[in-house]
């Protein structure tokens, strides 16, 4: 049986993915792969029994390794610290890994026949650019219970002050400070100027530079010198463009296009279309997402959340029709990876193999129930399975190739 020499980094997570996730090792994986595996639970319990300090481990097992694999976590709100019973709302896991690595996170649709776009114009598929660092994820928030100042203030280390009026409170309120720095941004503009070069794709960005004049400006200035002094020879020998818009007239031509180029998007912005983009394309179960950082370390993992309603579903002991292709393809982009780095060209095809097998089987007309509304394909009549029917549908065309 195969099996990859370098330890994969394999990392839990949490609610109906975590279900998914045995359910695709045992069912796809396991018969065919000796998994080699240095595996880190990030599950919230996990997460609070170690006071995260798991989460740190997992991004520190990357940088060694090269290659890890992701499930989805949970990032608590209230809601979830009281239900989970934490000692405190922990963060990200995602942004702490992604902060970690300082990666670019890149996601795409995977495209089926039979299944066309919501929005009719686009015809090839658009890949999301995500910028993984700061901005809202690594904020600081205070909420004010009365009439009071707020400043920002930056202290030099050579004890210079900076101060700027936010606003003069009247009554309660909320301030929030977040922040960037030159060094992450300059890698995000060159990962997606790399990324394009090497998938022949148009990189489109935006900001709100008109409002934001300093910070967002400095993304626009940091991506346009970038572009001019190391990629404008590139793009053009490539036959390829750089465009910046506004962030609001970019999703409007984005909408308007045919789709086909990689859509360069501050950290929040990236996380909001991704979903968007996703859904357009059929599902959020149907949309891949890679971690990339400047020194080629990579994270695969499925780009939506832990399906809670499911889980709760699932716990009750009821059937559920959990789309898994996501999940499926954060294994597949793994191993593939792996293999490359390795030189195990035997992986990277059984890899490719069970990607084709998960798109054949929708292809054929079995899909979970939320693919059934978008499949249109002539002589074909598709059919809902719940989760485990379409893995072992997927195990079948496997079993073909």
């Amino acid at each position: 049986m195969l099996s990859n020499r370098t330890p994969l980094v394999e990392i839990g997570g949490d609610e109906m993915t975590r279900v998914l996730w045995g359910y695709i090792k045992e069912i796809l994986i396991g018969p065919h792969i000796k998994l080699n595996v240095d595996y880190y639970d990030l599950g919230l319990p996990e997460r609070e029994r170690t006071a995260d300090k798991v989460t740190v481990a997992a991004a520190e097992a990357i940088k060694k390794y090269g290659v890890g694999v992701k499930c989805a976590t949970i990032t608590p709100n209230a809601q979830r610290v009281e239900e989970y019973k934490l000692s405190q709302m922990w963060l990200s896991p995602n942004a702490t890994i992604r902060a970690a690595l300082d990666g670019t996170v890149f996601r795409a649709p995977v495209v089926v026949k039979g299944i066309r776009p919501l929005i009719g114009r686009w015809t090839k598929p658009i890949v999301i650019a995500r910028h993984a660092y700061g901005d809202v994820y690594k904020n600081c928030e205070i909420a004010v219970a009365g009439a009071a100042s707020a400043e920002l203030v930056v202290t030099a280390h050579n004890g210079r002050e900076m101060r700027r009026k936010i606003v003069d409170f009247a009554g309660a309120g909320i301030v929030q400070g977040i922040h960037n720095t030159d060094a992450s941004i300059t890698s995000f503009a060159r990962a997606c100027f790399n990324y394009a070069l090497d998938q022949r794709r148009d990189v489109w960005f935006g900001t709100k530079d008109t409002i934001s004049k300093t910070y967002d400006g400095r993304f626009k200035d940091i991506f346009a010198g970038v572009f001019e002094s190391e990629y404008a020879q590139k793009f053009a020998d490539a036959g390829i463009k750089y465009e910046y818009n506004l962030i609001d007239d970019s999703v409007a031509r984005v909408i308007r296009s045919e789709g086909g180029m990689i859509w360069a998007l501050k950290n929040y912005d990236g996380d909001v279309l991704s979903d968007m983009v996703a859904s357009v394309y059929g599902s959020l179960a149907m949309m891949t997402s890679v971690l990339v950082s400047p020194d080629g370390k990579f994270e695969y993992e499925a780009a939506h959340g832990t399906v809670t309603r499911h889980y709760y579903r699932h716990l009750a002991g009821e059937p559920t029709s959990t789309n898994p292709v996501a999940t499926i393809f954060a294994w597949t982009g793994a191993l593939a990876k792996r293999a490359e780095l390795d030189a195990q060209p035997e992986i990277a095809a059984f890899a490719k193999r069970l990607e084709n097998a998960a798109v054949t089987a929708i292809e054929r007309g079995y899909m979970t129930r939320d693919l059934l509304g978008l499949f249109r394909a002539d002589g074909v009549t598709p059919v809902a399975l719940n989760t485990l029917e379409f893995l072992h549908k997927i195990a079948e065309c496997l079993a073909e190739r």
